[in-house]
């Protein structure tokens, strides 16, 4: 991995649905040289019928990604993985914010029982950055990319969700936090923007941080 940013061995990338995440892990696993680690929502045989009838699907959906991202996040015991570095478009914490917000009381302790052990054996990421944006704009890039079982999300699970995030991130200790701009953060149409992040990266020794970004360079 680039100098300065090695010693972030995992870079986990996390934000509500729309942010970007998957985007920018392929982006910066390309230009750090990192091995990259995804969600797998479409294996999950529950999601489509949780966007149709959440408080009916909710905790079976939550199992099912409890278990998988558990499987997921214990393979990073892998020589492999962590010879060049690793990116993801998750860390295993927000599994416990889709638990807090979709499930029933009951349903959400017979949840904390389950994830505590599991939580308390599985390593943190080294970095996670955390990109941001309000929920108007999630909701229009949901929107915009057509997908069928996102159609059913509305304005007002994407705000519950921002602010479930910021509930999460405000007592999260458990790796530094470099919160980013992505209203304006757009690494897709600006290559300035990447580029921006990696410098950040480099020099960010601290436990929070904020990027804004600044490029103006042409779309490109």
């Amino acid at each position: 991995m680039t100098v300065g940013i090695e010693r972030f061995r995992h870079i986990a990338v996390e934000g509500p649905i729309g942010a970007g995440k998957t985007t920018l892990a392929h982006l910066l696993a390309t230009r750090l040289g990192a091995e990259l680690m995804l969600e797998q929502p479409a294996e999950n045989p529950f999601l489509d019928r949780f966007y149709d009838d959440m408080p009916g699907y909710a905790f079976q959906t939550q199992l099912f990604f409890l278990f998988q991202r558990e499987r997921q996040v214990r393979g990073l015991a892998q020589a492999s993985m962590f010879g060049q570095g690793l990116v993801s478009d998750f860390m295993f914490a927000k599994d416990a914010i889709f638990a807090k917000l979709t499930l029933s009381d009951e349903e959400y302790r017979l949840y904390s029982l389950m994830h505590a052990p599991i939580a308390a054996q599985l390593r943190e990421p080294d970095l996670v950055i955390w990109l941001q944006a309000r929920p108007e704009t999630l909701l229009a890039r949901l929107r915009r990319r057509g997908v069928a079982m996102e159609q059913q999300i509305g304005l007002d699970y994407l705000e519950r969700l921002a602010d479930a995030y910021v509930e999460h991130f405000a007592s999260y200790a458990g790796a530094p936090v470099l919160a980013v701009d992505a209203e304006e953060f757009n690494p897709l149409a600006r290559a300035g923007h990447v580029q921006e992040l990696i410098d950040c990266l480099e020099g960010f020794t601290g436990r929070r941080g904020t990027l804004v970004p600044t490029s103006d360079e042409s779309p490109g």
